[in-house]
């Protein structure tokens, strides 16, 4: 694609139902769970898709098998992918439901859990530099070698249409239940899911909302330029969230249905990290968890005055675990529909140091407080 297109075009048929519809029984329908002391810091009811209970630990399972099936029924004998690890992890686990051969690069740095499991899924690992140019150049060349076609992270429709199933799934659940979304939060590497997200809520009144984490906000950068802008990613905990510049498919979905881009920073992904897993007993990785960092600055938005400078965050503390007082509960106006926001909870593969580091702070945090 060019990034002269017009306003709103989309250059490849991107079909989340037709996605949705080819993965029934064919990946986990994680549950939707929510938490009183969510909704009480949110001031919203806040519905969270537990994609981190997926097959392969995280919602890019749904892209990769929808896209490799394809593949695989059009006579394909093999895949090749790069990604920071879950996309990775991914097509791997796909390739080998198809029996396709399977090559997947992963950064120098990538998560050793992501590394381990896309090679017990039966993967050629190839690690190869720190940016997406390099493993792309990397991919580009395994490709041109074994004649197998490259099942992009983000620029491929089928992997936007399927991780889109996942959004598409939270939305018509939360309709049955009588709680239509209002907003619908993910977190932004790619965009791929964001993309995903913004066409399975099309014809909705549904506004959703990008989380990147600061210093990497290529997305929200794109937006403000009118094109992809490439941004050298700043360290962060969440690991999924660094590709250098969003994808080109998914910024043409992006740039005309996204609300807008919602930037956190590492303590407000720890502190959501652990309100998760506390309060719901879910182990989100830190990418997934920045989903809800960004849905509780989205639902600060929506008070009639907010709780100060920290958009909402100000009750999580930098433990993430306090509860409420009752001057901070503000209740909907009598007789006015409680608002609901969906998270999509991306994934689960979080190294088991990361999880320690961020629940010993937590307990340090709540002893200094007892004191």
């Amino acid at each position: 694609m060019t990034h002269t297109d017009p306003p709103g075009a989309v250059p490849a048929p991107i079909d989340v139902p037709e996605a949705a519809r080819w993965l029934a029984g064919r990946v986990v329908r994680t549950p939707v769970l929510s938490a009183p002391v969510i909704d009480r810091l949110a001031g919203a009811r806040v519905l969270l898709k537990a994609e981190n209970l997926q097959a392969g630990g995280s919602y890019k399972m749904r892209g990769g098998l929808f896209a490799v099936g394809r593949l695989a029924a059009a006579g394909r004998s093999g895949v090749v992918a790069q990604s920071t690890g879950n996309h990775a992890v991914a097509v791997a686990l796909a390739a080998r439901a198809f029996a396709l051969a399977a090559t997947v690069v992963l950064p120098v740095d990538a998560a050793a859990t992501k590394v381990a499991r896309a090679r017990a899924a039966g993967a050629r690992v190839v690690l190869a530099g720190t940016t997406v140019e390099e493993r792309l150049a990397v991919a580009r060349r395994v490709s041109d070698e074994t004649g197998h076609p490259i099942v992009d992270a983000y620029d491929h429709p089928d992997v936007v249409a399927g991780q889109g199933s996942a959004s598409l799934e939270l939305i018509e659940e939360a309709e049955r239940a009588g709680t239509p979304l209002d907003a619908l939060v993910l977190p932004v590497g790619g965009g791929g899911g964001a993309a995903g997200a913004c066409l399975a809520a099309t014809g909705r009144p549904i506004e959703v909302y990008g989380v990147e984490p600061r210093g990497c906000d290529s997305l929200a950068r794109s937006l403000a330029a009118g094109r992809p802008v490439a941004v050298p990613p700043a360290p962060t905990i969440a690991d999924g969230l660094r590709p250098s510049c969003v994808g080109d498919l998914p910024f043409a979905v992006l740039r005309d249905r996204l609300r807008a881009v919602v930037r956190v920073d590492d303590d407000e992904i720890a502190a959501a990290f652990r309100l998760l897993l506390l309060e719901l007993k879910v182990l989100a990785e830190p990418s997934g968890a920045a989903g809800l960092a960004g849905a509780l600055r989205v639902a600060a938005d929506w008070r009639p005055h907010s709780l100060g400078t920290d958009h909402g965050l100000r009750s999580l503390g930098s433990g993430g675990t306090r509860r409420l007082t009752a001057a901070e509960r503000l209740p909907a106006a009598a007789g006015a529909r409680q608002r609901t926001i969906g998270v999509v909870l991306t994934g689960g593969n979080v190294e088991p140091e990361l999880v320690a580091r961020l629940t010993a702070t937590a307990r340090i945090e709540e002893e200094v407080a007892v004191a």
